[in-house]
C-alpha cells in the first residue's frame, strides 16, 4: 500500500493514477473539507480528464483521510514556497510532514518526497529529522495543470535514491502508470534536474520578454521577428506575455538564486525580468489609455486571472500580480472576468457574466488566452483591445 501525503495538485492526480492502475492507495491530507469532499465522490479542482481518472480510482477502492497510514511507502506532495526575501525555499511543509510518517511507519518504509525542492534540501531538512531506519528518494513532479493526466503517463520521471534498490522499488511503483523512461539517480541530482529544467524555460520566457520591451521601445514587431529568428535550425525563441505564474516557472529558479547568489547571476536578472513584466503590462494600458482618451480605469478589463489557459489555478498568476501592483498604489482595482475562475474572496472586483463584463469595459486587455476568448473574438468588435499573447488576429488590437 503507498500513502500519499497532500492531495493538492500533484498528490491528487498522482495518487489517482497509481490506484487506477492496480496499487492500493490511501491519500491523506490534514484539510477535512478536502477530503470530505473527495468522499462524497467529487473532485476538489477542474483538470481534463481528472474526473474520469478519479472514478476508475474509485472503482478500485482508493480511500481518502485525514489521517496518516502504517505502511512501506509514502510519497509526500505537499507546497513548497519560497522566501520572497531570501529566495530560499521554504522546507517547512515537506519536514511536517515527513515528521508525521515518521510517527506511523515501521522500519524499513521509503518516503518518496514529490515535491519541488531546491538541490540539497533532503540533506539539509530531512535527514537530520529520521529518528528511525528508513529509506528517502525523490520523485520530483513533471506535470502542468491542463495537462496533467496524459502527462502523468507519457512524461519522462526521474527517481532519486540513496541506492540502486530502493530506486528501483520506487521504480516499480511509477512504472505501473508511466510509459516513458523512468532515470534512476542519486537524491541531489534528481533535485537539481527539477529545478534546472524550470529555470530553463524561465530563462528564455524573460529573453523573450526583454525582447518585447526592446521592440517596443523602438515599435517594432516582437511577434514579427521571433518569427522569422525560429525559422533558423537552432534558434527557438519562447513567445513574450504578461508575466509568469503558477507553482514552478516562476518560483523554482529562485531556489538557485537563494542557494547560489554569487553564482545565478543570469538566472537572478532573468526572474527580475518575468517578476516585473505585469508591470510593463500596466504602463502599456495606461499608454493605451491616454491614445485612446479613456480616462476611467474602470472601464478597463482585465479577462483572465488564472496563471495559465483553460485551468482554474491562479497560483502567482500575473493578473494578480498585477493587481496587487494597483493596490499598493491605491488604485482601485480594475474590472476582471474569467469563464475558470470566480471566488469573488479572492478577487472581489470580478464581474462573473462575460457579456455583462464587456458591457461595463471600453478597454479588454488579454491576460489569458482560454479558448473561452477565442471563441468570443467577435465580442470584442468596439472595444480597444491590448493582446497580450498575440492570439486576437482582429484589425487594429494592440500588443505588449
Amino acid at each position: 500500500m503507498i500513502n500519499v501525503i497532500g492531495l493538492g495538485y500533484i498528490g491528487l492526480p498522482t495518487a489517482l493514477m497509481l490506484a487506477s492502475h492496480g496499487v492500493e492507495v490511501i491519500g491523506t491530507d490534514y484539510n477535512k473539507e478536502l477530503v470530505a469532499t473527495l468522499n462524497s465522490g467529487k473532485t476538489t479542482f477542474k483538470e481534463k480528464g481528472l474526473d474520469e481518472l478519479f472514478h476508475a480510482a474509485l472503482a478500485k477502492g482508493i480511500k481518502f483521510t485525514t489521517k496518516y497510514q502504517q505502511t512501506d511507502m509514502y510519497i509526500v506532495s505537499v507546497p513548497t514556497p519560497y522566501d520572497k526575501f531570501s529566495k530560499n525555499v521554504d522546507a517547512s511543509y515537506v519536514v511536517a510532514a515527513v515528521k508525521d510518517v515518521l510517527k506511523v511507519c515501521p522500519k524499513g518504509a521509503t518516503i518518496v518526497v514529490e515535491s519541488t525542492i531546491s538541490p540539497g534540501t533532503i540533506d539539509k531538512y530531512v535527514r537530520p529529522i529520521i529518528d528511525k531506519d528508513i529509506n528517502l528518494a525523490h520523485a520530483p513532479e513533471r506535470i502542468i495543470p491542463g495537462n496533467m493526466v496524459h502527462e502523468l503517463i507519457h512524461n519522462n520521471r526521474t527517481i532519486g535514491a540513496d541506492s540502486r534498490e530502493v530506486g528501483e522499488k520506487v521504480k516499480q511503483y511509477y512504472s505501473t502508470f508511466c510509459q516513458e523512461e523512468i532515470v534512476v539517480t542519486d537524491i541531489r541530482t534528481a533535485e537539481m534536474t527539477k529545478v534546472v529544467e524550470n529555470t530553463y524555460r524561465a530563462v528564455n520566457i524573460a529573453f523573450a520578454n526583454e525582447l518585447s520591451r526592446i521592440c517596443r521601445h523602438d515599435n517594432m514587431d516582437v511577434y514579427e521577428i521571433i518569427r522569422i529568428c525560429n525559422m533558423h535550425p537552432r534558434v527557438n525563441i519562447l513567445q513574450p506575455g504578461p508575466g509568469v505564474g503558477g507553482h514552478c516557472i516562476s518560483v523554482d529558479p529562485w531556489f538557485l538564486v537563494g542557494d547560489y547568489p554569487q553564482l545565478a547571476k543570469v538566472i537572478d536578472e532573468s526572474m527580475k525580468t518575468n517578476d516585473s513584466q505585469p508591470v510593463f503590462v500596466l504602463e502599456r494600458i495606461y499608454e493605451i489609455m491616454k491614445e485612446n482618451n479613456i480616462v476611467d480605469s474602470q472601464r478597463i478589463g482585465l479577462y483572465g486571472i488564472t496563471y495559465k489557459e483553460n485551468v482554474d489555478d491562479v497560483r502567482e498568476s500575473p493578473t494578480l500580480q498585477l493587481l496587487d501592483i494597483q493596490k499598493r498604489h491605491l488604485a482601485q482595482p480594475l474590472k476582471t472576468f474569467d469563464p475558470f475562475f470566480t471566488d469573488k474572496a479572492i478577487v472581489p472586483n470580478q464581474v462573473l457574466d462575460f457579456d455583462q463584463f464587456l458591457k461595463e469595459v471600453d478597454m479588454v486587455v488579454i491576460m489569458v488566452k482560454h479558448d473561452h476568448i477565442k471563441q468570443n473574438f467577435d465580442k470584442l468588435k468596439g472595444k480597444v483591445v491590448l493582446d497580450c499573447h498575440n492570439v486576437c488576429k482582429m484589425e487594429g488590437v494592440y500588443h505588449i
